[in-house]
């Protein structure tokens, strides 16, 4: 089975690595039309699942789209979280803004979220760490909610496939689903792919190289009284069982980007990796792949997170016939000039973008389903990290037949049977 085609169509290090894009200054990023003066307004309302950082700012980033667009009368009107002080904190930050969540709509504990999506709600924000993702997508498109779903959504191969299913339960309810691979939002990054993937400008891809090298992420102290499943969550991002690995929870971004640009998925990865600075969780620090694409074509994919290293976030390049693209945001011709990009009338921050997306195809009544293409990337970044744990070439027909699934899963939080991974013990390769 050979990978899909791609049809046409940590917040601050993106933020970052957009800030420096020379072919669209500050002037050209065109200020987005109002979609909704030309409909009707529409009152919607909003839950979210998982209220850390990354819940809260999707929260806040839905009310910037609502007021963006016009036309949509929006609030948010349920929270949901394992723990009481992260949601008491998202509540208390959006009472500030006028939005006040009763305590009754506000639901804790490990089934919090089945609470929510019996609620009148018509959209629900994903933001859990990535091993609740299909569990939760699939409760949320079953009881007829429309969603954003934070990438990645999985972080084994059995669960990209309940999330395929979701995609294909959502489509038939009509229900729109729009993912957090927020480089497809980005006006930079998606002008470039434009005169890449559809127009051709450089002509067929014959190489490219992508990075993703960046600091280490939070780590907490376990604290007394903490459980094996508490400890986990607090430290969701250090823990191969909770987030994939920083080649699937953080790198997917670039991947998923070189893969758009490409129009195409892997075929097959070779990957190695290891770790020299961390002490706590069960990741490695750092990965380097090459991809095999269709036709011999082979990219070089990088990701790190050390500090003290040199950096560079969601960036890459690809090279082809008549051209050269550099991310974000160049594209030149043979002759090393620089071509011009399409102006995309988009807000200029990709975050609220994605928003604006979902809450426009809602009120236009044109599902929107983004399931596929970010379940396509969560699956190649997964054959990444298979690989470099492994030390063997790992195949996208093998991921989609493989029934890995990793422990504890997100049933077992529920049930109440979670046991952490032991710190700093790490898969070897040619014996994993």
């Amino acid at each position: 089975m050979q990978p899909p085609a791609i049809p046409p169509t940590r917040r601050d290090v993106l933020r970052n690595a957009l800030a420096g894009t020379a072919a669209l200054g500050a002037g050209d990023w065109v200020r987005p039309r109002p979609v909704g003066a030309q409909t009707a307004r529409k009152y919607l309302t909003v839950g979210l699942i998982g209220c850390g950082g990354r819940g809260n700012g999707a929260a806040h980033d839905c009310l910037e789209a609502a007021a963006h667009l016009g036309n949509v009368d929006l609030k948010i009107t349920a929270l949901a979280d394992a723990f009481p002080d992260r949601l008491e904190s998202v509540q208390q930050g959006l009472a500030k803004k006028g939005q006040n969540v009763p305590k009754d709509r506000c639901f804790t504990g490990f089934d919090a979220y089945k609470k929510l999506c019996a609620t009148d709600v018509d959209i629900v924000l994903l933001a859990t760490p990535p091993v609740f993702r299909p569990l939760h997508v699939a409760a949320a498109v079953a009881a007829g909610k429309h969603l954003f779903a934070e990438k990645p959504v999985a972080v084994d191969p059995v669960g990209c496939r309940a999330m395929y299913a979701s995609g294909k339960l959502a489509e038939q309810k009509k229900l729109s689903i729009v993912a957090g691979t927020c480089l497809r939002h980005a006006a930079a990054y998606a002008a470039a792919r434009k005169m890449v993937a559809e127009d051709k400008a450089i002509g067929a891809i014959r190489g490219g190289a992508f990075w993703y090298c960046t600091n280490r992420l939070w780590h907490r102290p376990r604290q007394a009284g903490w459980s094996d499943a508490e400890y986990l969550i607090r430290n969701w991002v250090n823990f191969n069982c909770m987030s994939g690995d920083h080649v699937v929870e953080q790198y997917i971004h670039t991947l998923d980007m070189a893969c758009w640009h490409m129009n195409a998925y892997p075929i097959a990865a070779v990957a190695i990796g290891g770790r020299a600075r961390r002490q706590t969780g069960d990741q490695y620090d750092q990965f380097s792949i090459d991809y095999e694409f269709a036709n011999n074509v082979h990219v070089h994919g990088m990701c790190r997170q050390v500090n003290g290293c040199w950096g560079r976030a969601n960036q890459g390049e690809l090279w082809g016939e008549k051209g050269f693209v550099a991310f974000p945001g160049t594209v030149t011709d043979a002759s090393r000039t620089k071509l011009p990009l399409p102006k995309l009338d988009w807000h200029g921050n990709m975050y609220v973008q994605e928003h604006a997306v979902l809450l426009d195809s809602i009120v236009q009544g044109k599902a929107v389903n983004q399931v596929r293409d970010v379940t396509d990337s969560t699956l190649a970044a997964i054959m990444s990290r298979i690989s470099a744990y492994t030390g063997q070439r790992v195949t996208w027909d093998e991921m989609m037949k493989s029934d890995l699934a990793l422990k504890p899963s997100a049933a077992d939080f529920e049930g109440g049977e979670v046991k952490a991974p032991a710190d700093d013990v790490l898969p070897v390769p040619g014996k994993a």
